[in-house]
């Protein structure tokens, strides 16, 4: 019996290059399972940069960075002082879930059009990554220096008092990916959709070996 019999994805996907900031044309053509390749600058953001800018939104203050077609990387890089400038060393992603709220209210006060992470959202994300014109991204894990590699200068950084983890850096990237659209425009969530597969397989197999 074939692994493959219960695992293989019959979807066509496609590759695309975009570049920063994303228009929201740009996140609409993407579907579920399309790898892309990032050009432009990327922004970090962890708990506690999702607080203060939803404290800013929240109070009609304007971010030190336009959030307009934005790219949120999950993720809490480890950064070195190069010269008068930072040098990224790594920069793995971070689990998503524990910033969900965060992430969705933030969709809700900027046009942020990507967000980039492991893990996905959680439940009933779909309606709100729609209506804004955003999609999410899943970032290999254990891929930290392939991310790092893809960074090419750190164009600098803000609220670096809050830790250089949950600091917000912005980052100038090529090539960087693959990123898979796990949570696309149009409804289409890859964690429920494996969810889904891995019950009907078991229930299959059970049968199967009954």
């Amino acid at each position: 019996m074939a692994p493959s019999r219960y695992f293989r994805r019959e979807v066509e996907t496609a590759k695309y290059t975009l570049n920063t900031p994303l228009s929201e044309e740009d996140v609409r053509k993407l579907r579920v399972g399309d790898l892309v390749y990032l050009n432009g600058t990327i922004y970090t953001a962890r708990d506690m940069a999702h607080k203060r800018l939803l404290r800013l939104a929240e109070t009609g203050k304007r971010p030190p960075i336009s959030l307009d077609g934005a790219v949120i990387y999950h993720a809490g890089p480890i950064v070195r002082r190069k010269g008068k400038g930072w040098e990224v060393v790594s920069a793995g992603p971070t689990t998503s879930l524990r910033m969900a709220k965060a992430a969705l209210s933030l969709l809700n006060h900027y046009a942020v059009r990507m967000i980039i992470g492991k893990g996905g959202l959680g439940e009933n994300v779909e309606e709100t990554l729609s209506w804004r014109g955003a999609v999410y991204c899943h970032y290999p894990g254990g891929a930290a220096v392939l991310a790092a590699e893809g960074i090419k200068q750190v164009v600098g950084v803000r609220w670096l008092s809050l830790g250089m983890p949950e600091a917000l850096w912005m980052l100038r990237v090529e090539g960087f990916g693959p990123l898979l659209v796990a949570i696309d425009t149009h409804g289409g969530n890859l964690y429920r959709e494996v969810e889904s597969r891995v019950k009907e397989n078991l229930k299959r197999l059970t049968a199967e070996l009954a």
